[in-house]
């Protein structure tokens, strides 16, 4: 089994915001394609310092990232970003830090994406081939 790296668009979604509003034009929209490492382990994405900046991306706090090593960090939280991937688009705040854009679980659920690990890349859940589902539970 190797590694499983996709190509993403990462976009600034408040620039996206500011078009709609009439504030920016689309073509001052700041976007990316980075070739990102699909991590299982990682709940959250992560952007490296130069990507988040390359981006434009304001921070508006920390959060604290374990290792799998069993370190702790203090590390800084991005405004939400956009992540295009399989023809599928969500948006978060990323982690910032390493060297390499990572995918974590959290987008994987929200584009209602598998890792194929044989395949080396990921595929729309067979289930729902054509768009994401969301699970919920039914409220009460």
């Amino acid at each position: 089994m190797g590694e499983v790296r996709v190509t993403v668009r990462l976009t600034n979604r408040l620039d996206e915001v500011l078009v709609r509003r009439g504030l920016l034009t689309p073509e001052e929209v700041r976007t990316c394609e980075v070739v990102a490492l699909v991590d299982t382990g990682a709940v959250r994405t992560v952007l490296p310092p130069d990507v988040a900046a390359r981006l434009g991306l304001g921070t508006f706090g920390h959060e604290v990232v374990e290792y799998a090593d069993g370190r702790r960090e203090r590390v800084t939280l991005t405004d939400p970003v956009a992540v295009e991937l399989e023809g599928r688009n969500t948006a978060e705040e990323a982690l910032v830090l390493g060297d390499e854009v990572l995918i974590g679980q959290t987008i994987l659920e929200k584009l209602d994406l598998f890792v194929d690990c044989q395949g080396r890349r990921v595929i729309p859940n067979p289930a729902h081939p054509d768009h994401a589902v969301t699970k919920i539970r039914r409220a009460a």
